[in-house]
């Protein structure tokens, strides 16, 4: 067997400043600025995060993975990363953030790590491991997952995913962009609601998520994801099932929560349709934001990769 200590990754970034026993950097990638942070020593684990957050959700994980080489990426258009005025579908498409990530690992000299993702940072990973498999060892990931099809036209989802294309709507930056008041508002909604019974966003929390996502043009720099087209609604309008020999090779761990109201379990149906080796995992009692609702989980995930 492999522990992280086993493995050496060679190739670091420049360190700006310490932070938490870390290395906080920035680095220049495919035109964009992007902000990240690393911790550790041992095999890569990279790890991507969801919309409407940013790198601290992973707060809780890297401390469980000590024994690795952690990178923690803002995502091109988040948190302190580059947040250009660009065509969304050439610039902030799931496409466009894999070649991000593709070009922060190579350039970091990382060896095939672990990646890992959430919400928006699982359909990155997804795509990521689809283009460029040999940068991929493993993926550890949450809804969403492809196979959901036309059921999202129900009227269920539709109650729920109302957000994407009101994000679309430039009705959604004269209501919230630049305004701090109404950011906070806006993605308070979003964090009590598609968390479980037992996660609470802090005031905290609030506070931070309001520093990166307050000032002019920060949130309007968020939703382009959904303005490229890239969110579940509409790639569930032109979903099609691969043929055997196209389906996503790479090992994978899909983590679905118990209270996710975007993705009910029995979404989980269509995965072996999708994936070629992935392996369903439940978890039950927890919400959407998986780093901050089970790290515990994705940590042993992470490991079971290593070992």
């Amino acid at each position: 067997m492999t522990s992280c200590d086993d493995e050496a990754v060679s190739g670091r970034g420049q360190a700006v400043r310490q932070q938490s026993g870390g290395r906080n950097a920035g680095m220049a990638v495919d035109g964009f600025e992007l902000a990240y942070d690393r911790a550790g020593s041992g095999p890569a684990v990279v790890l991507l995060h969801g919309w409407p957050g940013d790198r601290t959700d992973y707060r809780d994980l890297v401390p469980l993975l000590p024994d690795c080489d952690v990178v923690v990426p803002d995502l091109r258009g988040f948190g302190h990363s580059g947040k250009h005025v660009a065509d969304p579908v050439e610039q902030y498409s799931s496409a466009a953030q894999a070649r991000s990530v593709a070009e922060l690992i190579t350039s970091l000299g990382l060896i095939r790590p672990v990646v890992v993702g959430y919400d928006i940072g699982s359909r990155i990973a997804q795509t990521l491991a689809q283009s460029r498999p040999d940068l991929v060892r493993a993926l550890v990931i949450s809804p969403p997952l492809p196979g959901v099809g036309a059921r999202i036209f129900g009227p269920g989802p539709l109650r729920e995913f109302w957000y994407q294309q009101f994000h679309r709507l430039p009705l959604s930056e004269a209501l919230v962009d630049g305004k701090p008041d109404a950011v906070r508002e806006y993605l308070r909604h979003f964090w009590e609601h598609w968390s479980g019974p037992d996660f609470s966003v802090t005031d905290e929390h609030l506070d931070h998520l309001v520093s990166v996502y307050g000032p002019p043009g920060a949130f309007t720099a968020s939703v382009q994801w959904y303005r490229a087209g890239a969110g579940t609604a509409a790639r569930a309008a032109a979903e099609t099932t691969p043929a055997p020999g196209d389906r996503l090779a790479t090992p994978a761990a899909v983590l679905w929560p118990e209270y996710d109201p975007l993705f009910p379990r029995e979404w989980s149906d269509r995965i072996g349709e999708f994936f070629s080796d992935a392996r369903l995992r439940f978890v039950d009692g927890a919400g959407h934001y998986a780093p901050l609702e089970y790290p515990a989980v994705l940590a042993e995930e992470i490991h079971r990769f290593l070992t």
